[in-house]
């Protein structure tokens, strides 16, 4: 599940409320062991991912880099590089 959450510090543009949501979703997912909560845990689950995503947007907001911010289609375009030689799907 973890391979799915992406780094989202850095880049151009910003990372978008949805991207931090998907990532804090991902994070409670594994962290809880559970994909989809049981009704009993729906209320704490949900509550913990929108409190991750919340604290995640300010952690991201007080980063300070000096390097040049990476493009994500550039970054993309690496990524499927990168798995074309390692499947052998070029």
């Amino acid at each position: 599940m973890c391979r799915n959450i992406r780094t989202l510090h850095n880049f151009e543009p910003h990372a978008t409320s949805a991207e931090v949501e998907a990532a804090a979703l991902q994070y409670v997912r594994k962290v809880s062991g559970s994909t989809k909560p049981s009704k009993a845990n729906e209320e704490a689950f949900n509550r913990a991912v929108h409190e991750i995503a919340h604290i995640t947007e300010h952690l991201l907001a007080s980063l300070v880099t000096h390097a040049p911010a990476k493009h994500r289609d550039e970054e993309a375009a690496k990524a499927r590089a990168r798995a074309a030689v390692r499947y052998g799907t070029a």
